[in-house]
């Protein structure tokens, strides 16, 4: 029939409806198949909102809070309803949305003297929210010129996104207008705020967390688990943004524009230079003598380069560093554990020797002549080729692998003799005041462009395999960062534009037809902000290097 679209919901139920039916019409027949409300979809391979309209066949994909599309659009749409009851109860005081944190995103709400607003005016936030959230205002997408759209923000005092508009070469902008208040937000946004059932600010001193339904249970009560010596490194690096005078996109293209881009690539590199220098410093002089350096942190975070940049640093301390490779530990691949799916799960902790492991560091330590291990990955083998080692009085090992603060790798080594460094590329730069670029997505890039230069990846595998990346980490690197002796923050503030050259190129790549388009688009979207800048001055032994190449440690 002309008048009706055919439609494959989540790939394998055929429906039939009237042209023009939208999505959230359709959504409403596949409700009860998901755990919380559907707030997204995707129309073959594109990412659309609930409002959209149907007017041709084709296959369509739900989600709801528990997939990262459909979070994102829920904590996205909850910090505009955030924003929005700040301006109403505090109209001269600036919401600032940072990092992810304690299950949620950590936020801070400055007055015009630069003071935080107390925990007694947070609450009344919090009602105003829930009033916002029962009147079921409708989010509305407003297409102005981006001379409007300045305007707009002129008036509310939004200077960020003033900044950040004027390297964008778009003649138009889509802005969102919920009852009277326009903001800009990367990314699409629930239907109406009634969709926003769950949600609780908590307070964070300087500032506070805002949480999503997710991750509380039916009373909203929070399951947050000790962060402070990952939250301390953020405020750090958060200090070290304010210094620099780049802390946004805005602040970082007025940088390049300038042409004093090379400066902030010599101070960024220096801090954290200085930085490794102070963990060695850390170690040598630890009461007792640490025997054991242990190096873990999710992918792309830069482990590799740390260890090598630390191991110098440590040479100049007067010590002789040895590395050992957790890979080398491995079982033989016949007894591998299995995954829930049941296919070997190579980033176990079983996956792993783990009592010769014990076994060979502590006879190491105590002066023993030791036969290493060496895994032969075409065999899927252990074998022995005659890798002697034997430790001096001024040797130190350093272990880097994803388990290296789990207790159960080193249960048998004692606490004294080991010395355990959690690396991690904490993005501190953001768009603008309210939308953040996360830790993820700058990790995503950094793997994006390490994949192409050196294992001859397309952007779209590395996407495929992302999640199941994301996946190993809550379960074996997360959990364990709290006990870490020291956190490094990898990132860098200029980092972006060099990673910019390289990943856009490989994700226009891929096209509406593959499955991958929707986060490359994403991912493309919030680079068309970013000024470009040349690989040219940053030095060979820089972190960056591991991914774009040139590195002097290759």
């Amino acid at each position: 029939m002309e008048d009706m679209v055919k439609v494959y919901v989540n790939e394998k139920e055929e429906r039939h409806y009237k042209k023009g039916v939208t999505l959230l019409e359709i959504s409403n027949d596949f409700k009860d198949d998901y755990k919380t409300s559907i707030v997204v979809a995707k129309i073959d391979n594109e990412l659309f909102e609930l409002n959209v309209k149907v007017d041709v066949d084709c296959n369509i994909t739900f989600f709801d809070m528990t997939s990262a599309d459909g979070r994102r659009v829920y904590i996205r749409s909850l910090t505009f309803v955030l924003n929005m009851a700040i301006m109403e109860l505090h109209k001269e005081c600036k919401l600032m949305v940072y990092h992810s944190i304690d299950k949620g995103l950590y936020c801070e709400i400055k007055t015009q003297n630069g003071d935080f607003l107390s925990e007694r005016e947070l609450d009344k936030i919090e009602e105003r929210m829930e009033e916002i959230i029962a009147s079921n205002f409708v989010f509305e997408k407003i297409t102005l010129t981006k001379k409007e759209a300045i305007a707009k923000f002129a008036e509310n005092k939004t200077l960020k996104k003033i900044k950040l508009f004027k390297y964008r070469n778009a003649t138009q902008v889509n802005l969102y207008k919920l009852d009277w208040l326009y903001d800009y937000y990367y990314g699409y946004m629930v239907p109406s705020t009634g969709y926003l059932q769950k949600f609780k600010l908590t307070d964070k001193a300087p500032g506070f967390v805002l949480n999503d339904p997710i991750n509380c249970d039916d009373e909203c009560k929070l399951k947050i688990e000790d962060s402070t010596k990952l939250f301390n490194v953020f405020m750090e690096s958060a200090k070290w943004a304010e210094i620099l005078g780049v802390n946004t996109v805005a602040d970082l293209n007025d940088t390049i524009s300038r042409g004093e881009i090379g400066e902030l690539i010599l101070i960024s590199e220096a801090i954290q230079e200085k930085k490794i220098g102070i963990i060695a410093d850390m170690i040598q002089k630890r009461e007792s003598k640490v025997g054991v350096v242990l190096i873990a942190g999710p992918s792309s975070s830069g482990k590799t380069t740390f260890s090598k940049r630390l191991s110098i640093q440590l040479k100049a301390d007067g010590y002789n560093p040895h590395a050992i490779c957790l890979d080398d530990y491995f079982i033989d691949r016949e007894h591998t554990p299995l995954d829930e799916n049941g296919k070997p799960d190579f980033e176990a902790l079983g996956a792993l020797d783990t009592d010769l492991f014990n076994q060979n560091v502590n006879d190491l330590l105590s002066g023993k002549e030791v036969d290493m291990p060496s895994f032969n990955f075409k065999k899927g083998q252990r074998e022995y080729i005659g890798n002697i080692m034997k430790l001096k009085d001024n040797d130190i090992l350093v272990i880097e692998g994803i388990h290296g603060l789990n207790p159960k790798l080193t249960q048998n080594i004692a606490n004294e003799k080991k010395f355990k460094i959690y690396v991690s590329a904490l993005t501190q730069i953001n768009l603008d005041e309210h939308n953040r670029i996360p830790t993820t997505d700058n990790r995503l890039l950094r793997r994006i462009v390490r994949d192409n230069n050196f294992r001859g990846y397309s952007a779209a595998r590395t996407i495929d395999m992302w999640s199941q990346v994301r996946k190993g980490e809550e379960k074996n690197i997360f959990p364990y960062q709290e006990e870490a002796d020291i956190m490094f923050n990898s990132a860098m503030v200029y980092e972006i534009a060099v990673l910019k050259q390289y990943a856009a190129p490989l994700l226009y790549n891929i096209d509406e037809t593959m499955p991958q388009y929707a986060e490359a688009k994403r991912l493309l979207k919030f680079l068309d902000y970013i000024l470009g800048i040349d690989n040219d001055r940053i030095p060979a032994n820089s972190l960056v290097r591991e991914f774009i190449g040139g590195s002097c440690f290759e």
